[in-house]
């Protein structure tokens, strides 16, 4: 976290050294301030900056990939006279350990149409998802696990 501050921050020096406050004079500086922490900051001793960048773009392209595929499934379903929905209520097991972890899975799993969270058990070791569109219980789950979980814990640690 400290990199991105950095980065903002130095976004911030461009724009105030140019003395233009615009949107691209910014995206500028934002683009030079990430060249420069992901240059300097091995030197302090933990480079993972760039590497957590590119995660988080990653992380995003899934997540665009799945709302996009989960909408064209839901609109399928509603034009078709067939219903082809197979609602369910999953218990995932979770690897997510932190409440930020938790809950931003839930939100990311909540987001696309056709899966809602529901619940987090008590001790934090389930989260309990109604899916629409579920064929067999333990791929679901191989797929919550394998895609959103493990790409936002790749992002986050």
């Amino acid at each position: 976290m400290h990199g991105f501050l950095l980065n903002v921050l130095l976004a911030l020096v461009w724009t105030m050294a140019v003395g233009k406050f615009t949107f691209p004079q910014l995206v500028l500086g934002f683009l030079l301030g990430f060249v420069v922490v992901t240059i300097v900051e091995p030197l302090w001793g933990k480079p993972s900056y760039a590497l957590r960048i590119g995660r988080a773009l990653r992380l995003a392209g899934f997540f665009l990939r799945e709302l996009i595929l989960s909408s064209l499934r839901i609109a399928y379903d509603v034009l078709t006279p067939q219903l082809h929905a197979q609602p369910r209520i999953i218990a995932v097991p979770l690897d997510a350990q932190t409440d930020t972890e938790i809950t931003l899975l839930a939100n990311f799993l909540t987001l696309p149409p056709g899966t809602l969270s529901l619940d987090v058990s008590v001790d934090k070791r389930v989260l309990y998802v109604h899916a629409m569109y579920v064929d067999h219980r333990d791929q679901f789950i191989r797929e919550v696990k394998r895609g959103m979980e493990a790409r936002l814990l790749e992002a986050l640690r």
